[in-house]
């Protein structure tokens, strides 16, 4: 095992409990090596620091897999699956329940993977080529510890820009092992029902880390009338729609994603004709609805931390405020703003502040009464903080 020398500065953040070597003056004179390769981080006297997994091509350099020495093998692999699988069983508030994170990268102490489950399947995702090398013992790891009916490999968004300059196909998923999922796939979450889809396109159709976020709009949409701006597949709006809502009204720039919320209704037994499905850019329906006069008891946006559409760009970075203020109009008094980001360079400080800006704004009076993050089977040490990325705000304007 190579033994590469670290300065200063990372030294610290090793000493801090940061699993993360990014690329430096240091780095760039590490003896020659392969991605995935093990190495040893030492300071400058030579003591050993961390064993690491080698990437040279990217920002993040290497990933610390322990403080101490290890060999990368399916037994290892397994110790770790089986803490990350016992954490779940003893905290993961799972019921009624099959679509969930089994492995959270850092936060269970794999850096560069993610495992989701859905129902008897399983999605891996690698976000450093680096465990490439790995990958069969991972595989044989998974299907000993978990013994699903098969498992996917989804391609990470840099690996995506290099299909799509090969390729027009939009097939972003390979199955790895075991037989192939039914398309589309029902999965439970919280005891509703929701089509996912493990074969092709960047995401499944449901994100399992606002399962709570959804469980707390259920407990406050009976009766109301519900605006869920960037539907996407409408997992808010079903979970609204079941918990006794009077109406929910879902606005998405897709035509394809808005049809799988109407099939998303279907499966619940809930009316989509009782609701309404509006495609549009967020921004252009968020006027037209204010020039028509209409108000909201509950207006929910989880938008992608990125977006841009023919009519306009949104980003997290001033997008949030804008959101904020463009809304607000819209909402009863005493109504409640449901607001969420997935930004991982956005701290809850700063996106609170853009709701600030938001409010400010609109001169109204937003006032925060709840904040979450990403649920039990998201877990992130408190020693890596970019592993906090989710930010659900809930806040109700002045009743005057």
């Amino acid at each position: 095992m190579k033994k590469c020398k670290v300065g200063p500065d990372t030294v610290r953040m090793l000493e801090l409990g940061h699993p993360w070597v990014l690329s430096d003056k240091f780095t760039r004179q590490w003896p020659g090596g392969k991605s995935g390769d093990l190495i040893a981080l030492v300071d400058e006297t030579g003591q050993q620091l961390a064993t690491a997994l080698y990437d040279p091509d990217d920002r993040i350099v290497a990933r610390v897999l322990t403080r101490g020495k290890l060999n990368l093998s399916v037994d290892w692999l397994e110790t770790k699956l089986q803490a990350a699988k016992l954490l779940r069983q003893q905290h993961g508030q799972l019921e009624e329940t099959d679509a969930y994170r089994l492995v959270n990268g850092e936060g269970d102490g794999l850096p560069g993977i993610t495992v989701d489950c859905y129902a008897d399947f399983l999605m891996v995702q690698l976000y450093t080529p680096a465990w490439d090398r790995h990958q069969s013992s991972l595989l044989t790891a998974l299907q000993r510890v978990y013994q699903p009916r098969g498992i996917y490999r989804k391609l990470r968004p840099q690996e995506t820009r290099q299909l799509e300059a090969k390729s027009s196909s939009k097939e972003y998923s390979r199955l790895l092992s075991g037989e192939a999922a039914p398309v589309p796939l029902q999965v439970t979450e919280n005891g509703l029902h929701y089509l996912v889809d493990l074969s092709e396109g960047l995401n499944t159709g449901l994100f399992p880390d606002q399962r709570r976020n959804r469980r707390e709009l259920m407990g406050r949409a009976a009766g109301k009338r519900v605006l869920n701006l960037f539907a996407f597949t409408g997992a808010f709006s079903v979970a609204a729609a079941a918990a006794g809502a009077k109406k929910v009204t879902s606005i998405d720039v897709s035509q394809k994603y808005l049809d799988v919320a109407r099939e998303n209704f279907a499966c619940n037994r809930l009316n989509p004709k009782r609701h309404e499905f509006i495609i549009g850019d967020v921004f252009a329906e968020l006027k037209k609805l204010r020039e028509q006069g209409r108000r909201f008891d509950i207006i929910l946006f989880d938008p992608p931390s990125f977006s841009t559409t023919k009519k306009s760009r949104f980003s997290t970075h001033g997008g949030t405020s804008k959101l904020v203020t463009e809304t607000l109009p819209l909402l009863e008094p005493a109504g409640l703003l449901m607001s969420s980001s997935n930004h991982q360079k956005v701290s809850m400080e700063d996106y609170l502040k853009e709701l600030r800006r938001g409010s400010l704004q609109s001169g109204s009076d937003l006032r925060t009464i709840f904040t979450s993050g990403q649920p039990e089977d998201f877990p992130s040490s408190v020693c890596f903080p970019e592993g906090r990325y989710l930010k659900f705000v809930i806040s109700t304007t002045s009743s005057e």
